[in-house]
């Protein structure tokens, strides 16, 4: 299935890599938020992986923390990697240029949700994992941008009588465990961060995503720029149901955070059906029943409070 078009993505992120700088701060404030998850773990990486790296942004934050000995870089633009570091490479995430069981650690921060088969890319990233090593990544999620995306279509419905896709769909953090496990990982987990950004207005917005290289890259995208009257109007009805009493507007970016190993012998495994040691009943103090029959329940004594 193809959803987005790749070479749109890179032209995007090719764009941006010159002045990314000037609009980095969510790129650096999620990666900021990964690598506080990495340092839970009482761990030395001697060599990791930074896929979707954009200019370098998480590099230069994990020198500052250390634990891993080498870091190899990897963006889709060949503009972001040649900005990243010295170990960087461009390199598709829908085509992983690298050998089995390569790596201790992999990152990736803000980049797979431009990926069209991302169970896909899971796989191929477990892949180049050595036996017990790590893989943690962020993206966008499920509601991010819906301010933005409701008034783009209620805009264009108005104007053209009917709609486009304009702000890509994305996945639901229900489904992120599911999917490090479909993709052979270990103990997987998933959790969610809502990050809300206020602009001056929607085209302060409009500026930033183009900054950071996160257009509008959808394959059934319309073709050519959108006319101004539809702009105009979107952030009118931007201004007028989301501005805050100052008149800035809020924008939401969810963040599913994943996190999941390689298999290895020596990780938990869940134990076998009835080999438990003890009753449940017993730790919960409570009388255990037959499956199919009907609990009696206790008499209770009232409290006052």
């Amino acid at each position: 299935m193809r959803v987005f078009d790749r070479h749109a993505v890179r032209r995007h992120r090719a764009r941006a890599a010159a002045g990314l700088a000037a609009h980095d701060f969510l790129l650096c404030d999620v990666a900021e938020r990964l690598i506080d998850r990495l340092q839970d773990i009482s761990r030395t990486f001697p060599l990791a992986l930074d896929l979707g790296c954009h200019t370098g942004e998480m590099g230069r934050m994990l020198g500052q923390h250390g634990g891993i000995d080498t870091l190899v870089q990897c963006d889709l633009s060949p503009e972001m990697a040649q900005r990243a570091g010295k170990h960087a490479v461009a390199a598709d995430e829908e085509a992983l240029p690298f050998a089995p069981a390569a790596f201790d650690l992999a990152l990736s921060s803000l980049s797979l949700h431009w990926v069209n088969d991302l169970p896909g890319s899971l796989l191929q990233i477990r892949q180049t994992l050595k036996p017990d090593g790590l893989f943690l990544a962020a993206l966008f999620g499920g509601g991010t941008l819906v301010e933005l995306r409701n008034c783009l279509m209620e805009a264009e419905s108005e104007i053209v009588g009917g709609v486009s896709p304009r702000v890509s769909p994305f996945a639901d953090l229900r489904d992120a465990a599911g999917l490090l496990q479909r993709a052979g990982f270990s103990l997987p987990v998933a959790d969610r961060d809502t990050v809300t950004v206020t602009y001056e207005n929607a085209f302060k917005l409009f500026a930033d995503l183009r900054g950071m290289g996160e257009s509008n890259a959808i394959h059934e995208r319309q073709r050519g720029f959108t006319r101004r009257t539809i702009l105009l109007r979107a952030a009118e009805l931007y201004q007028s149901r989301h501005a805050q009493p100052d008149g800035r507007i809020d924008a939401t970016f969810n963040i599913i955070f994943m996190h999941g190993w390689a298999p290895h012998p020596s990780q938990q495994a869940p134990l076998r059906p009835g080999s438990a040691q003890s009753r449940l009943a017993t730790a919960l103090e409570t009388e255990e029943v037959p499956a199919g029959d009907k609990a009696t329940p206790k008499p209770t004594t009232a409290k006052e409070t």
